[in-house]
């Protein structure tokens, strides 16, 4: 009974300790998102909103973050009528909330080789439950009314007819919990796939050669893009003027322009406008070639039109993209074939700009009727910015293909664990042979070294 009790009670001990690290990688998140947000709304001014709204505003933007979603919706009184619509994603949040619950999700983990399919999934389920129950707490909170101030001579209108406008938001629960499940579970995927050391179950082992590398050089692409963006931030921001504006940039879509660049340094591009009264904290460049009633297309010649510095997107997206197809080969087991660097490449940036171009499009709008007069759009605003999906992504897989390929063959000078030089010693080995089995040496792959058979010993002593 003794010996029962004790299992018992470790098992109950195990289970209190799983939920722990679930509900740890969960808060982790959720802050993390939460003191971003609230940062760049503080930069952009949105503290100064009326009836306490600052609070409901940064669980708005948290919602949104997730991929959920946040309905506006406005009143201008019986006289008027308004129309309002919203669709972006907020990067910067999104990216310090899954980094956050991607790195505590793995840390219990970093000491094993091998996790069971029935842990991994338990451990997926609990955090997953969790995340979409501090969620629709969150989507709870996201709900607003204020006035909308614009400036132009609708308001004046407005306040003679007592119609003055204002908007209204409020999360949807239903396709934020759905939208929400979908971004938690691909958070937890990633993690999985980019880390060298997470632990897999022994069925998958032979999957992570060909997977991880790729997946963790992506990662550090678009790492980097986002800190190249972030020091260009902190330039602008100290010798131009304005920090609370390029503060908002940053703390809030630094990933959306950051990712925006590197798609269009590899010569894609993106179709949109901004339109009076409303507009984004962008870039003054790109502001410029989407300010206008018509759309524009965003790309390196539209951009250079402004300013002929765009044109360095080019040449930084050519090196950046080569460094991380040289990461990946070396990363790669030894012997990996070139053509193999090559199709690794093409496929793992196509399957990253296909995931990445969707969350960076924005679509914001509002209008306002007065007496039934004119068009709704009259009085009020658009901001729209989409990718050329399709041309991105084979553009992607035709970079990726070539960073492959040149990244295999720079790899090749590069001495790997695993490599057997021609007197069969490894770089830095005593002598002994590791079997030139791909993945061969390295920790956590599941595959054990083993030696080359040597004379055979009969038992005689002769």
């Amino acid at each position: 009974m003794s010996r029962q009790g004790s299992t018992a009670r470790s098992g109950a001990l195990r289970v209190v300790h799983d939920w722990r690290d679930a509900l740890v990688a969960v808060a982790a998140g959720l802050v993390a998102m939460a003191v971003t947000a609230a940062l760049g709304l503080w930069a952009a001014g949105a503290a100064q909103l009326p009836d306490g709204a600052f609070p409901r505003v940064v669980a708005a933007v948290v919602v949104m973050a997730a991929g959920g979603t946040v309905e506006l919706f406005g009143n201008a009184g019986a006289l008027a009528d308004t129309d309002a619509e919203l669709a972006a994603m907020p990067l910067s949040v999104t990216l310090a909330g899954a980094l956050a619950i991607g790195i505590c999700f793995l840390r219990p983990l970093r000491h094993r080789a091998v996790a069971g399919t029935g842990e991994l999934l338990g451990r997926v389920a609990r955090t997953t439950v969790l995340w979409l129950a501090a969620l629709a707490a969150v989507t709870a909170l996201a709900r607003q009314h204020f006035p909308i101030v614009t400036d132009t001579p609708a308001d004046l209108i407005g306040e003679l007819l007592d119609a003055t406008p204002t908007v209204g938001f409020g999360a949807d629960l239903g396709p934020t919990l759905l939208f929400g499940l979908l971004w938690v579970l691909g958070v937890l995927l990633a993690a999985l796939l980019v880390s060298r050391r997470a632990p897999l179950p022994s069925r998958l082992l032979h999957w992570q050669q060909p997977v991880r590398p790729a997946a963790f050089a992506m990662l550090l692409l678009l790492l980097a893009y986002v800190v190249i963006g972030l020091v260009a931030g902190l330039v602008v921001a100290a010798t131009r003027g304005h920090p609370d504006r390029t503060f908002a940039v940053l703390l809030l879509g630094l990933p959306n322009i950051a990712w925006l660049a590197l798609g269009v340094g590899i010569g894609g591009s993106w179709e949109g406008k901004v339109e009076e009264p409303f507009g984004l904290p962008l870039p003054q460049v790109l502001d410029s070639v989407l300010r206008g009633q018509r759309n524009s297309t965003v790309d390196v010649r539209s951009l250079a039109a402004y300013d002929e510095r765009a044109w360095w997107l080019v040449p930084i997206a050519a090196g950046l993209v080569l460094a991380a197809a040289f990461v990946m080969a070396v990363r790669s087991p030894a012997g990996v074939r070139l053509w193999r660097h090559a199709m690794h490449g093409g496929i793992a940036f196509a399957l990253t700009m296909l995931a990445i171009c969707p969350v960076t499009r924005v679509h914001a709008r509002y209008g306002l009727s007065l007496l039934g007069i004119g068009d709704i759009e009259e009085f009020g605003g658009e901001v729209v910015l989409k990718p050329h999906l399709w041309t991105i992504v084979a553009l992607a897989l035709l970079w990726g293909l070539v960073a492959g390929l040149l990244g295999g063959l720079l790899a090749s000078r590069v001495r790997r664990r695993g490599e057997v030089d021609a007197d069969g010693r490894e770089p830095g080995g005593t002598g002994m042979r590791t079997a030139e089995v791909p993945g061969a040496g390295r920790p956590g792959n599941g595959v054990t070294p083993r030696r080359r058979p040597g004379p055979r010993s009969t038992g005689r002593t002769g």
